[in-house]
């Protein structure tokens, strides 16, 4: 129902900058919130930030905390995910996701399985 393109991955040093974008077309409507996955080689997806539709509240995992911004374009049906000062350890595919869900609490949305729709993933290299 939801189609996610995502964009902005690529090769960066160590302290630098990029933005991930991520479009999302069809029944977006439906969509109560969005968020950002990463998973680097031989480990497990990992939470990195979500925001909650229709408020826009943000939430973010520890690791990225004061480093990484999510916001969104409600006209452009779009999520972006700044990310400054990016470390070695930042490197990964990162995923896109929506969830059609509604929770009782922002912690929901941290976890995978909570989401319903999901990118095809943007490579994200920091060397140094």
């Amino acid at each position: 129902q939801v189609q996610l393109v995502e964009s902005g991955g690529g090769l960066v040093q160590a302290g630098a900058s990029l933005r991930l974008s991520c479009a999302a077309s069809g029944r977006t409507f439906s969509t109560t919130a969005m968020g950002w996955f990463r998973q680097a080689p031989g480990k497990e997806r990992e939470f990195v930030a979500a925001i909650i539709w229709s408020r826009g509240s943000t939430y973010y995992a520890d690791s990225v905390k004061g480093r990484f911004t999510i916001s969104r374009d409600n006209a452009k049906n779009t999520v972006y995910l700044q990310m400054n000062s990016l470390k070695p350890e930042d490197m990964a595919v990162y995923y896109c996701a929506a969830s059609a869900a509604s929770a009782v609490r922002p912690s929901y949305y941290s976890v995978a399985t909570s989401y319903n729709f999901w990118g095809q993933g943007t490579q994200v290299t920091v060397s140094s």
